[in-house]
């Protein structure tokens, strides 16, 4: 079986986390978003996107398309589950704590 990887693109990566190639972070002209509604609509955002990704790639490897990986494919099939098990995560705290505050006497 002939294993072929494509080769880490270290300018990319910094890109996708917001960093320059020094390490320091991106700066843009718009303001950050703040606040805990918006970040947590990037990350559902981010989690949908990634199963999405998944889905695709699993969707070539079923139809065996030449340029489908099959470790590209389960890696990102781990990556979509984390994410979604994390959101999961955060959502059951969150209902735990609106449910704890909302049981407290006054």
């Amino acid at each position: 079986m002939d294993l072929k990887l494509k080769p880490f693109d270290f300018a990319q990566a910094l890109a996708r986390a917001g960093l320059q190639a020094d390490g320091q972070p991106l700066r843009t002209a718009a303001a950050p978003q703040a606040g805990f509604a918006q970040a947590m609509a990037r990350a559902l955002e981010s989690v949908s996107a990634s199963q999405n990704e998944a889905q695709r790639l699993q969707r070539e490897v079923q139809l065996d398309s030449p340029g489908a990986s099959i470790e590209q494919t389960m890696v990102a099939m781990q990556k979509a589950q984390i994410g979604f098990q994390a959101t999961l995560s955060v959502r059951n705290r969150l209902v735990q704590a609106y449910t704890d505050i909302m049981s407290m006497q006054v």
